[in-house]
């Protein structure tokens, strides 16, 4: 039985490299009979994903399969995931709602959030190692996504604070490289078609970053914090659902109102989750989901 999302009859996953100084795009991996999400991208050249609740591990070059990543007392992970800026360790998203911290070595996990009554699901980490970032959900209700806020907790589980307060919906918070700012998408100021936007770390300043037709999700800032990269899916679209025809769009961080599509592919959910920038700065790791 499988613990995570699967292939639909006819599909096959691509985990696939974007260079940012030819804009070419390699295909490392390849899979008709596994779900592979949301690759990060490790100081030594790996990819980490998820696939049927479980994290594995490939090298970027693509001449390995992937290895799972031995995750003891990890119930089934989803596609949220993070890297410590150290390099020691994998914080994930489980689905008993709950973050947890594995040794990227491999070795027993240990849950860092609290059985609040919330839903936690992560996606970003502050660039000292200190604090998660994270959308917050209220379970009750028909559509739990309607409350999602952004928070910010720290490695250890503590000082749990809110970062937005209106419901938006928001999601996929990250911080840029120098900590000053925390992005994600939020409807807040379009209701109903998300937009990328941004806010410091306390909540202050909040803005939007983005504001045309399509809905954006998932914005992944360069090491260098010259430019930015987010999922952009077609106009009336709702949450961030799979399979559907997207783009792959690149910003530079200082004007959002000029984006350049770099990929349009199939794909949605499971495809930039999570921060997935090599960590000089140089490629862009994503996933697609072509049927043929």
């Amino acid at each position: 039985m499988s613990r995570g999302r699967e292939l639909r009859p006819g599909q096959r996953v691509r985990l696939r490299v974007w260079d940012r100084a030819t804009g070419a795009v390699r295909t490392v991996l390849e899979s008709r009979e596994m779900l592979f999400e949301a690759p990060n991208w490790t100081a030594d050249d790996r990819l980490l994903v998820n696939g049927d609740g479980r994290l594995w591990l490939l090298p970027v070059d693509g001449s390995a399969p992937p290895a799972e990543l031995r995750a003891d007392g990890l119930p089934d992970a989803n596609n949220d995931h993070v890297l410590s800026p150290d390099g020691r360790w994998v914080f994930a998203s489980a689905n008993d709602w709950r973050i947890w911290r594995v040794p990227l070595a491999g070795g027993t996990a240990e849950r860092v959030t609290a059985d609040d009554g919330a839903m936690h699901f992560l996606h970003g980490i502050s660039p000292d190692g200190t604090r998660l970032g994270y959308v917050r959900l209220q379970p009750e209700g028909e559509n739990p996504w309607a409350s999602a806020t952004i928070h910010t907790v720290g490695v250890d589980g503590r000082d749990d604070t809110a970062v937005t307060s209106h419901p938006g919906p928001a999601d996929g918070c990250e911080w840029t490289p120098d900590g000053e700012w925390m992005l994600f998408n939020t409807e807040q100021f379009t209701p109903g078609r998300a937009q990328i936007a941004r806010a410091r770390p306390d909540g202050t300043e909040l803005h939007a970053l983005t504001d045309d037709e399509r809905v954006n999700w998932f914005p992944h800032v360069s090491p260098d914090g010259e430019v930015a990269v987010y999922l952009s899916y077609p106009p009336g679209t709702t949450g961030h659902p799979a399979d559907l025809p997207v783009e792959l769009r690149l910003v530079s961080t200082d004007d959002w109102t000029a984006p350049t599509t770099l990929v349009r592919l199939e794909g949605g959910q499971g495809t930039i989750n999570v921060p997935s920038w090599a960590p000089d700065g140089s490629a862009f790791a994503f996933a697609d989901y072509p049927i043929d």
